[in-house]
């Protein structure tokens, strides 16, 4: 037999053991990082088809390689799928993930050293949306908006302001930490005012804007860009929807632009994942998203904890230990040990380092898809609050035993092994 038909077990049998690990890591573990999930077996099927082995660049019609018999109808098909169920004008499904499709915005709209303002990272944004360590940061002016040390919430009045004054050409919504909603028309009004055009990153809320638990940006912005994952719950890729009037120009920040040929086989992923959105079963799941989340806030303030903001709109939940005297890498790493993951974040004018933070960040989009519910979200924060009490290796194993219980009976979607 030719080695290439041999299976990975006869091939590489250290990988296959890797493989297996994370499977059974998957889903021993309860997993609360809010920009993961699981993805469905026929998500994990298409993203591992032969579609892996072709090279289409360019796009459906113009390509510069032969073969694309298959491809091209592919690509249309997630493009349309994308459009219909975000009611876009446009789609482009190429983006490696997120941060290229946020390059391409660039790319399309700003000329080096143009200025652009979006929420500073310390306040829940993300690097891609000016900060100074991003290549965003140091090609343009970069103007930044945050939140009020108050109330932990973006204030409409001083992005209006700051606007005003800097008069960006680029205004950005959306962000990695930032638990409420946001006010896609009045930021849309703001760019107006300005002459900017209006970006929002929906990556983190994506899912809940498809599935109409969130307010969609669409409507609002001149392009929308987002990744496939998080609480989309398709493989790990990015997009961009838009106006019509801004199609060419994005399409070609793409391709040539930024990228060579796209990866086939994520498109073909990102395909079923848009059709599984579509679904009235995804609708039910994106609002229970939404109210197991809301759970876990609300639990963990009962037990005293500091949550950013209040509360929560969406996914994601921010909190703030510094008046339980733990920090943020200290609790997220014995949280691990006792089988519950997330990560430690910065918090709104935190006091620390980003590499040492007050705060850990935490979702719901994983373990709604396991169809755990408030019962189970009670539950874990109930193990949260004994684990960040005593983080000592005996209560994280014996708090990891009893999670392997509860994870056991909810079945990981597309793993075939069980809790």
């Amino acid at each position: 037999m030719n080695f290439v038909d041999e299976p990975l077990s006869v091939t590489d049998p250290k990988v296959l053991e890797l493989v297996r690990a994370e499977e059974r890591r998957q889903a021993e573990k309860i997993r609360l990082i809010p920009s993961e999930n699981y993805v469905s077996r026929a998500v994990l099927e298409a993203t591992g088809s032969v579609f892996t082995n072709k090279y289409s660049e360019g796009y459906a019609g113009k390509r510069y390689y032969e073969g694309q018999q298959f491809v091209d109808p592919l690509e249309t098909l997630a493009q349309e799928r994308a459009c219909v169920l975000f009611g876009a004008d446009h789609a482009n499904v190429q983006p490696y993930s997120g941060s290229p499709a946020n390059l391409a915005v660039y790319f399309a709209f700003l000329k080096p050293g143009d200025k652009v303002m979006g929420l500073a990272l310390p306040m829940g944004g993300h690097l891609t949306h000016g900060w100074n360590v991003s290549i965003t940061g140091r090609y343009f002016q970069s103007v930044q908006y945050g939140v009020r040390k108050d109330t932990g919430r973006i204030d409409l009045d001083e992005v209006r302001d700051l606007a005003r004054r800097e008069r960006p050409q680029l205004l950005w919504a959306g962000g990695t930490a930032y638990s409420r909603l946001w006010d896609f028309a009045a930021m849309a009004e703001i760019a107006r005012e300005v002459g900017a055009r209006f970006a929002v990153d929906m990556a983190h809320v994506a899912g809940l804007v498809a599935g109409g638990a969130h307010p969609s940006p669409v409507p609002h912005a001149d392009v929308v860009t987002t990744t496939t994952h998080k609480t989309l719950r398709g493989p790990r890729g990015g997009m961009f929807l838009c106006r019509s009037a801004h199609a060419a120009a994005l399409d070609k920040a793409v391709f040539p632009g930024l990228q060579g040929g796209p990866h086939d086989h994520t498109t073909a992923g990102v395909a079923v994942a848009l059709h599984e959105a579509s679904q009235p079963a995804f609708r039910e799941y994106a609002q229970n998203v939404v109210k197991n989340a809301a759970v876990i806030a609300a639990e963990l303030m009962a037990r005293g904890y500091h949550v950013v903001s209040g509360g929560t709109d969406n996914h994601l939940i921010l909190v703030d230990l510094t008046n339980k005297n733990i920090p943020g890498k200290v609790a997220a790493k014995a949280l691990d040990k006792a089988g519950i993951e997330l990560n430690y974040n910065s918090v709104p004018y935190d006091t620390r380092k980003p590499f040492d933070p007050s705060g850990i960040r935490l979702g719901s989009p994983a373990v709604t898809s396991r169809g755990m519910g408030p019962t189970e979200m009670k539950q874990i924060v109930a193990w949260m609050d004994r684990v960040m009490s005593d983080p000592s290796d005996e209560n994280t194993a014996r708090v990891a035993t009893e999670v392997r219980e509860l994870t056991g009976r909810f079945p990981a979607p597309g793993i075939s092994v069980k809790g």
